[in-house]
Formats: structure tokens, sequence, C-alpha cells
């Protein structure tokens, strides 16, 4: 499941980043949690985890969250495990009302008790009147949020692990080319069949842009809410595990190596290790942190 912010949101985000990102966070969460233990949808508690993205293929402000969900949920009174009665999971009409009007109203609670900053061009904002003005017109479009289909095992899960839990707005694999002050890199479009096109940027609005989606420091942009919660899973997830039928899984056990200075296993759990790769003293040399001033001296 994936929640997106509207356009109009993104300056007053980049500008009070914890303050949206933790409510987008918390907003679509409740969503998720509120709509799935509705009998009229699934009637059931559920478990997820959450991952902030804030960029898009251009590295735009683009700020939406990847919401990660089992195939249902745990019956309210614990008794037994609840699947989707329909071909979907949630509906994503009802999801998408729902998130619009508690993120909303978080702006306005926040907005209230002072927390939001307005400079620059934002500055009008600061004002109670041209503030709620510019909310009433969000209430007057559908927000997104996505449903991809189930992943097909706990090995695509890994695999999406992989890919979005660690990502940075953009890897070197999409840079192309650096010249003359131009940074030219790939981007998908996904308005077209996900073609793949270039995009060529000054080297300066190339790292203005990345900079966008540097978070806030000991920002938490991977969150766990239901089920996964800190607090609850280490009750409920063996539940959960008993009402599939399927045994929970075991920790792994650590060994010890004979010999403790035998640098072919790992001192902390004792697993054998691989040589990746090996480096010349030249090499060595040139990977190394910089000597400080007075050891060059």
């Amino acid at each position: 499941m994936v929640f997106t912010l509207p356009r109009q949101l993104a300056l007053l985000a980049l500008q009070n980043q914890k303050i949206v990102y933790d409510l987008l966070f918390r907003t679509s969460a409740e969503t998720l949690l509120e709509i799935a233990r509705d009998p009229h949808h699934l009637g059931a508690e559920i478990g997820f985890f959450s991952v902030l993205h804030t960029w898009n293929q251009k590295l735009g402000l683009h700020p939406h969250v990847h919401c990660v969900v089992p195939a249902g949920g745990l019956s309210l009174d614990h008794t037994h495990w609840v699947k989707p009665r329909y071909r979907f999971f949630l509906p994503i009409r009802v999801l998408g009302r729902v998130f619009r009007g508690k993120f909303v109203a978080g702006l306005q609670r926040a907005f209230q008790d002072g927390q939001f900053r307005f400079p620059g061009n934002l500055a009008r904002l600061a004002q109670p009147k041209t503030f709620a003005a510019w909310l009433r017109p969000l209430f007057r479009k559908d927000w997104v949020v996505y449903a991809k289909p189930p992943f097909g095992g706990p090995d695509y899960v890994l695999q999406y692990l992989g890919r979005y839990t660690h990502r940075v707005a953009i890897s070197n694999h999409r840079l192309i080319w650096l010249v003359d002050g131009q940074v030219t890199f790939r981007w998908r479009d996904s308005a077209h069949r996900n073609e793949q096109k270039l995009l060529t940027l000054s080297l300066d609005q190339f790292l203005r842009r990345f900079l966008w989606h540097v978070l806030p420091k000991g920002f938490v942009r991977i969150r766990n809410f239901g089920l996964l919660a800190n607090r609850r899973r280490a009750t409920l997830l063996p539940l959960c595990f008993h009402r599939l039928g399927a045994a929970p899984p075991t920790e792994p056990e650590l060994s010890t190596p004979k010999d403790a200075n035998d640098l072919r296993f790992c001192p902390q759990c004792g697993g054998p290790m691989v040589v990746i790769q090996r480096f010349t003293a030249a090499e060595i040399q040139l990977r190394s942190p910089p000597l400080p001033a007075a050891g060059a001296a």
C-alpha cells in the first residue's frame, strides 16, 4: 500500500520535514489500522512496516510511504486469522478519504500549536485565514492511495526489502555522465510504459535536488505498526503463527570457533567468513582516512 501526499504540500514538507513526515507516517498507519478493524471491511488487527520515500524519478519532491502489509489479520478477539473477503485487501477510495481527513486535521493542529516554519515564499501562510484558505482546495480532489498485488512469497518480500528500504534518492547506476558542469542521469517515465529517458541538470541544480531528500538527523524512516509494533510483536506474532498453523521462525544459534584468533571465522558469531576482495598496499593507502594535521606535520 502506497500513501502519497498531494503536490501542493511538497514545499511545506521540505521546510518542515520532521513535522510533515511524522504526520504522514502516523495518519497513513491510523488509516490502515482503522479501516482494517472495521467489520464492514476486514474486521481484524493487522501489522505492517512503513518506509518513507521523498523523491520521484527526476529527484523532485514526492513524499510517500510504502506500507508492506500481510494479506489478512488477527481477529479482534484473537481467536482466528481473518482473510480478505474480496479480491482487494481494503477499499482504496475509503482509504484515500480517511487518510485525507486525518492528514488535513493534523496540519490544522500543527498550525494552531505554532509548529510550522514559513520561510521565503511560504511567509504568507503564517496568517490563519490564508493558511485555512490554502488547505481548503485539498478536499476538492481525491488523495492517492495505491494497492499493489501481493509479492507472491517471502523471497519476493526480501527482494523488495533489498531494493527499497535503504535506498537513496538516486543510485550510481542511473548516473550517465558529468560534462561541463552538467549532470545527466537516467529516469523511468511511468506515464509512458516506464520508458527509459535521460535528464540533464546543472551541477548546482542536481545537488540541490539531491539534498532535498536528506532527512533530519536521527529521523527514523522505517517504522513498524499494529501487530509488528515493538511493544506488541513479542506477544502477538507467535499467536499469529499459531492461528495460521505455522511454526514461528527460530533464531540461529551462535557458534564459537575453536580458535578465536582464526581470521577465517567471525569473532562475533563464529560463522565462516568469505574473502570478497583483496587490496594491494597502494590501494589500502588510497582508501585510508587522511592523517590528522599534527601527524601530517
